[in-house]
């Protein structure tokens, strides 16, 4: 029976109403099972196919109605590795180019189990987690120049810190009154890029001031906010009776990795009396490798930064952050306790302000431990070299697409995206180069649309990736290109 948890283990209780096993050696020897198949997984994740569609008898599995009775733990974990574990998204895999995700890290895979095991809630109370996340939201604020006095939190994502952002930005402008009254006619404008991520629209719905507010200004080649047309756009919609609040700058859009002239926004905002918010969601952790920093500049003057460090970082997903030079703002737009949290002098009641104060979230896991612990392991330095080997690979491919005649690339490559196409070839081209090299397990490339056209787009993200991973794009998509080329069209 060593090794296994039978159906009578698994139905016994410690006491009346316990989750917790009467014995706990079996499920020891299979938690250490489950890490050791994780540490394997890891170390050949280079081994196997970068993505692999479910069949059909795994997605017929997930229509198993609720169970009312248990399971052995063993046979729960069998059912993870045969219809969960080989069907991931696959960004782990060093040729994952799809999107902007992170890859991940034994230390971060430890981490999550550590904060699972303490089962911290860091949405209020005076305890060591609320604690690592306020270090972590200082190093988050040293690492973007931010001054001493700046605060922030750690939240699932740039999406969410988006959200948050424009709430601040919304109590700035229009006072504690909007949080009993709401926006009514207040006609707020906010402005962006068309380069803005779509979360920036999703945040102005979601704070009730539509997502019609958003006024997307043109870009210049390089995929850069124009800042003579925003200047221009402002004066006409203050003419027009609009309440312009809150411009977001982009540092690294999601298309092509553009970074907007920061200080020229910022200058802009200062004098317009406007709260200046950067969506930097990936390309902030490109200010740990220095010679990136100046590319950057302004971005100490936001009042608010948005980032994830789910993506360059390489944190376990999710772990966004958002930065606020003034964290009086953000207690200002969410503190609000019922008695029963009420705080004290002592005991778990002290240590305000607590985060539930300064964001949305009252229940919270501890994100910030596999943060911390990533950070506390690699420092700083060794984080910034995984971006300048990101970049140096992109400015690789760049390289090898130009002296490619069959292949055309379409953008400017400002940091580690790379945007191209098959010279020749049309839209559905595009796309079924993508979709075959996924399906094949090659490689993960995605599409967008740049200049009204498909293009092919390898975002180069993870620590895992080598100069051969990037080597093989081209080799792949010049495979497909022949077979695609010769096909007769359905």
């Amino acid at each position: 029976m060593d090794g296994h948890l039978t159906g009578a283990h698994a139905g016994e209780r410690s006491c009346a109403g316990s989750l917790d096993p009467a014995e706990w050696r079996a499920l020891r020897i299979l938690g250490h099972q489950m890490l050791d198949d994780l540490f394997d997984d890891l170390e050949a994740v280079r081994e196997g196919p970068v993505w692999q569609p479910m069949p059909d008898e795994v997605r017929t599995a997930w229509q198993a109605p609720l169970p009312h009775s248990g399971a052995d733990p063993v046979d729960v974990y069998a059912d993870y590795r045969r219809l969960v574990a080989p069907y991931g998204v696959g960004n782990r895999h060093s040729r994952f180019f799809g999107w902007v995700h992170g890859g991940g890290t034994a230390i971060g895979m430890l981490a999550e189990m550590l904060a699972a095991g303490l089962n911290a809630n860091c949405g209020g109370r005076d305890h060591a987690p609320i604690e690592v996340e306020r270090q972590v939201a200082r190093w988050a604020a040293e690492i973007l120049g931010f001054p001493k006095e700046a605060g922030g939190l750690v939240l699932s994502g740039t999406s969410m810190a988006n959200f948050v952002a424009v709430l601040a930005a919304r109590r700035a402008a229009l006072g504690g009154a909007v949080r009993e009254d709401g926006v009514g006619g207040t006609r707020l404008t906010t402005y962006a890029s068309e380069g803005a991520h779509m979360c920036v629209a999703r945040a102005l719905d979601m704070a009730g001031l539509g997502s019609a507010s958003l006024r997307l200004i043109a870009c210049d080649d390089a995929g850069r906010i124009e800042l003579a047309d925003l200047a221009g756009r402002l004066a006409t919609d203050r003419a027009a009776g609009m309440r312009p609040f809150l411009v977001v700058g982009t540092a690294g859009s999601v298309d092509i990795g553009a970074i907007d002239d920061l200080a020229g926004l910022a200058e802009l905002c200062r004098e317009a009396g406007l709260w200046f918010h950067v969506d930097a969601a990936f390309g902030a952790m490109a200010m740990l490798w220095e010679p990136f920093r100046s590319g950057f500049r302004g971005i100490e003057q936001a009042d608010s930064v948005a980032f994830d460090f789910h993506k360059w970082m390489q944190v376990p997903y999710d772990a966004g952050c958002i930065v606020v030079r003034d964290p009086a703002v953000l207690q200002a737009t969410f503190a609000r306790r019922p008695d029963y949290l009420r705080s004290t002098p002592g005991g778990l009641g002290a240590g305000e302000p607590w985060p539930v104060d300064l964001g949305p979230e009252l229940s919270r896991g501890f994100r910030a431990l596999k943060v911390w612990m990533t950070i506390r392991t690699y420092g700083a330095d060794r984080l910034g070299a995984v971006v300048k080997h990101c970049c140096t690979l992109a400015q690789r491919l760049a390289a090898t697409i130009a002296r490619t005649p069959e292949l055309e690339l379409v953008a400017p490559v400002a940091l580690n995206i790379v945007c191209f196409r098959v010279a020749g070839g049309d839209d559905a081209t595009q796309e079924g180069i993508a979709s075959w090299l996924q399906e094949t397990g090659r490689s993960v490339l995605s599409t967008t649309t740049l200049g009204g056209r498909c293009v092919l787009r390898a975002a180069i993200v993870n620590h895992r990736t080598r100069a051969a991973d990037v080597d093989a794009i081209v080799s792949d998509v010049l495979d497909v290109r022949n077979v695609l080329m010769v096909m007769p069209r359905r």
